[in-house]
């Protein structure tokens, strides 16, 4: 008896001190078009947002579920160049990368 409470006791602290908690991402400051557009990603909170995104050299990549949406950097920000339905970004950074 004893040794079977040993054991839970020991399994017990071993789930504790295993589990790391998550890494916070959020920055200290987000600039307002950038949290305007993020919320309306997510419906004001009302649905979570699973995307990837990447910029290398003049392009930024973002990847969503039903594609990689690439855009160039035209000197002042970021535009829209195509959308590569199906694509992953690893496969659209191949594809236009600088």
């Amino acid at each position: 008896m004893l040794s079977r409470l040993n054991v839970a006791l020991l399994f017990f602290a071993c789930t504790l001190s295993a589990a790391v908690p998550p890494r916070r991402i959020a920055p200290e400051t987000v600039p307002h078009p950038t949290a305007m557009f993020l919320a309306s990603l997510s419906g004001d909170g009302r649905q979570q947002v699973v995307f990837k995104a990447a910029a290398m050299g003049t392009h930024f990549y973002f990847e969503e579920p039903t594609g990689v949406t690439v855009y160039f950097y035209d000197g002042r920000g970021y535009r829209k160049q195509t959308f590569l339905k199906g694509y992953t970004l690893t496969k659209a950074i191949k594809k236009f990368g600088d």
